[in-house]
């Protein structure tokens, strides 16, 4: 099994249909032993949800922006595991001013709260698990979305996930000295409690499967979070610094095909 034996932290866990749950399944179908964060009034949710994984899983409070709450994750993880083999960072939220087409408008507080939450934090977290990992490599993934284009309503959001990316690939270059390697998961949109979150989300899904050379499953997390399963492994041991697009090749053209008859 690609993931037999590693000790993973997945982050954003809240519904069945989040890509972080279908990382958190796939992980363990593939060996690996995991823990779960949330925080708030989301903690009971997520407590709930652990239960529904192949193996039940105890869920730590952690809010990414909260410093005594990463001591305290690390603190537990290196008391129960005494390292970690990689972490799924799952973590975005934007202010609904920073969202929906209000750009040009939106205050600073609210761009702030956006980066700090949904790109600084990758960085935070990183830096804080940063012991439990040196000595033996791992795997960190996070999820983006393709942030190489101005997407309908995303807004300060897709100006995030751009930072994301650009995180993601300067801690591959200070992290790779301790054989840790750090890559987004470009995913392709999906129904979850995040998508829910973005009004209009509809003018980026709507089209995306008749785009798509694959197609594309709205309601389909799975290949997403296998794809992130395979960073962590130790089969991804020479990808780091890479964006990895999950979304059934929209990507990759620059209108749809017609579709002709066999």
């Amino acid at each position: 099994m690609l993931l037999d034996g590693k000790k993973l932290l997945i982050t954003g866990v809240l519904t069945r249909e989040s890509i972080a749950y279908a990382t958190a399944q796939a992980a363990q179908e593939q060996g690996a032993e995991i823990v779960l964060t949330s925080f708030g009034r989301a903690m009971s949710i997520t407590e709930k949800i652990a239960r529904r994984l192949p193996a039940p899983a105890d869920v730590l409070e952690l809010d990414a922006n909260e410093p005594a709450h990463l001591e305290a994750v690390a603190e537990e993880l290196g008391r129960r595991w005494g390292r970690l083999d990689g972490f799924l960072h799952a973590i975005a939220f934007a202010p609904a001013d920073a969202l929906g087409g209000n750009f040009l408008h939106t205050p600073w507080e609210s761009v702030q709260a956006s980066f700090r939450t949904s790109a600084y934090s990758l960085k935070a977290i990183s830096a804080g698990l940063l012991p439990l990992m040196r000595d033996r490599g791992g795997g960190i993934v996070s999820l983006d979305f393709d942030a190489s284009v101005a997407w309908p309503v995303y807004d300060w959001m897709g100006v995030a996930k751009a930072g994301l990316e650009a995180v993601t690939r300067y801690l591959a270059r200070d992290l790779g000295r301790f054989g840790i390697r750090v890559n987004c998961v470009s995913a392709g949109p999906l129904r979850t409690v995040a998508a829910k979150g973005i009004p209009g989300f509809e003018a980026v899904s709507d089209g995306w499967a008749e785009r798509a050379p694959l197609g594309w499953d709205v309601t389909d997390p799975t290949p997403v979070g296998r794809v992130a399963a395979f960073l962590l492994s130790d089969w991804a041991r020479g990808i780091t610094g890479e964006i990895v697009h999950v979304d059934g090749g929209y990507h990759a053209v620059g209108a749809p095909s017609p579709r002709t008859a066999e």
